[in-house]
């Protein structure tokens, strides 16, 4: 079996909302589902997973309390680029998005999403490299606004990739993708810059990544 055949899994592209004490932190997740609890009446519930040791798991794991923001296909990728591909331990991802925080202190992102919901883990799994939260939905929006976004969008309409902690990375080896030369790749986010027509030389000097935002001096020969 080729790794790509794994790509026809559908994903979608959502914000995590965390907490570590008082402080606010959210990243992306694309392996969210919804799971069918054992009681009708009981809450909805919900699965994500997470690496091991990344800061947004240390946080959920210890307060046990996560939002999910769903992107949707009017969500800047600036908004991607800037929870995605930095960690929350190192600086201020919310710094320059929109977004509120609950009183629960976790935070809910408004860069066009179409909805968002709270989450209380009532379970976890580690797998791997993994930690697998199961969750109740304890409140949330009572209604959805747009195309929710797709890792499918994501990376055709918006040229973006998936970070190396997230289950959907590919190494160049796995993909068997060559090396051509004229291409130049984010080392940050992994968005490939390839235009026969205005090579990556000719691009102005404070261009910058469309998904993370990093100078041209963070890409490199592919």
């Amino acid at each position: 079996m080729k790794p790509l055949v794994l790509h026809t899994l559908s994903y979608g592209v959502y914000a995590l909302g965390v907490k570590d004490g008082s402080r606010p932190s959210a990243c992306i997740v694309t392996s969210v589902m919804q799971i069918t609890p054992a009681m009708p009446a009981a809450a909805p519930l919900v699965a994500v997973s997470l690496h091991n040791g990344s800061y947004s798991c240390d946080c959920v794991d210890k307060e046990g309390l996560f939002t999910l923001s769903v992107f949707s296909e009017e969500t800047p990728a600036a908004v991607v680029g800037a929870l995605g591909y930095v960690s929350g331990r190192q600086a201020d991802k919310l710094a320059n998005v929109r977004h509120k925080v609950l009183v629960e202190g976790v935070p809910v992102i408004k860069e066009k999403t179409c909805c968002w919901f709270l989450c209380r883990v009532v379970e976890k799994l580690t797998v791997g490299g993994q930690t697998l939260f199961v969750a109740e939905i304890v409140a949330g929006s009572d209604e959805a606004v747009g195309t929710p976004m797709t890792y499918q969008y994501l990376t055709g309409r918006m040229m973006g990739g998936a970070s190396v902690d997230s289950p959907l990375y590919l190494t160049r080896e796995l993909t068997g993708e060559g090396s051509g030369g004229e291409s130049f790749v984010c080392s940050v986010c992994g968005y490939v810059y390839s235009d026969p027509n205005f090579g990556f030389e000719e691009l102005p000097a404070d261009w910058t990544c469309p998904i993370c935002k990093m100078p041209k001096k963070a890409f490199v020969r592919k």
